[in-house]
């Protein structure tokens, strides 16, 4: 009897060995299509995300938030920084952004202003560099990012002068020319052609293309209004766009010539005539000067500030910073968009004087 019931007991021992054994293989094999259906459904998840998030950099990247960089070689002077209002004016009216950098006449710090846009990923690049042999560098950097770039006030060109890009700037020679046919009128309303004791000094830039025909401008219609004055007593004095240079470049020439008591100044920039008239100033010379400004944001500060009788500048070309940086940014919209633009885009100026800048000069006057 006893035989049996251990008989019977192993039995049930071995059954429910056997169903546990069965139980256990099941439940892991249940687990893992679990896993494998969760797994499956966060891929799914996951690249529904991914569709997602590229669809938004799709709908960035066509909407593009318009980022404009104004690049300019001499931030800190009025000029740049009257244009630079002017472009960021004229960025905002069209919903975007705009960076103002300051070069400080520096090569090294004006290229990696234009890294700096490139890795921003600048909608474009409207830019006066400091140096016009980088232009090359400057426009491949540009066209590589597949980034636009419009040249304002001096050109980005190549070796023979030819423009790489569009540009912004002044119409210099005939600029030149106004500035040249003032300061005839003036000879000759005095009498002066013909006085030894006259000299006429032309403050230049040769290394800034956009700079040379201003000066060849007012040699040239100077000399074909008064013919008669001695050529040899016309002067040049080279200087790289500042004040200060300025001023040490005309101070040279003015002590260099005793023999000349009285002098007409004219120049590449307001900056350089500037610079000539505190020259003038400080030789004891001003009195009897004229010096004829280019661009008469610094000359309505004379006149100003001292009036028609307290400075030796007695004219200015004027033709406004606005107009420049609103063009150039007018044509770098036009570029982002797909559109042609001319390659060549000049502002006229007119003289004006103590007598009538503040009418023809409006706000720019004050």
């Amino acid at each position: 009897m006893m035989k049996k019931v251990v008989a019977m007991m192993l039995a049930l021992t071995l059954s429910a060995g056997m169903l546990a054994g069965c139980s256990s293989g099941e439940t892991p094999a249940a687990t893992d299509d679990a896993a494998a259906t969760e797994t499956e459904d966060t891929a799914a998840t996951d690249d529904a995300a991914a569709e997602d998030d590229a669809a938004a950099e799709d709908t960035a990247a066509a909407s593009g938030d318009l980022l404009v960089y104004g690049i300019y070689k001499a931030g800190d002077q009025t000029w740049f920084l009257d244009e630079g209002d002017a472009a960021k004016a004229a960025v905002e009216a069209a919903g975007g952004e705009f960076v103002y950098v300051d070069a400080k006449m520096n090569p090294e710090e004006y290229l990696k202003a234009i890294d700096n846009a490139i890795a921003n990923n600048a909608s474009g690049i409207v830019t006066c560099t400091p140096d016009q042999t980088m232009s090359q560098a400057v426009v491949t950097k540009c066209e590589e990012a597949g980034i636009p770039v419009v040249a304002a006030d001096d050109a980005l060109q190549d070796e023979a002068g030819e423009k790489l890009a569009p540009w912004v700037g002044i119409n210099a020679y005939v600029i030149g020319e106004a500035n040249g046919e003032w300061l005839a009128n003036y000879v000759k309303e005095n009498n002066l052609a013909e006085n030894e004791e006259v000299g006429l000094l032309i403050m230049t830039m040769d290394t800034v293309s956009s700079c040379v025909p201003r000066a060849e401008g007012e040699y040239d219609k100077f000399t074909e209004l008064v013919p008669e004055f001695d050529t040899a007593r016309i002067f040049k004095a080279d200087y790289d766009g500042t004040t200060d240079k300025g001023n040490t470049a005309a101070a040279a020439v003015i002590t260099g010539h005793p023999e000349i008591k009285t002098w007409l100044v004219t120049g590449a920039n307001e900056e350089g005539c500037i610079g000539a008239v505190r020259a003038l100033e400080s030789a004891g010379l001003d009195k009897d000067a004229c010096v004829v400004g280019l661009g008469a944001y610094m000359a309505k500060d004379e006149w100003n500030n001292k009036g028609a009788d307290g400075t030796c500048m007695k004219a200015s070309a004027y033709f406004p910073a606005s107009a420049v940086g609103e063009g150039s940014v007018e044509v770098l919209l036009g570029l982002i968009n797909g559109e042609d633009v001319p390659m060549e885009t000049a502002v006229d100026a007119v003289v004006v004087t103590p007598d009538d800048y503040k009418e023809v000069m409006g706000k720019d006057a004050e």
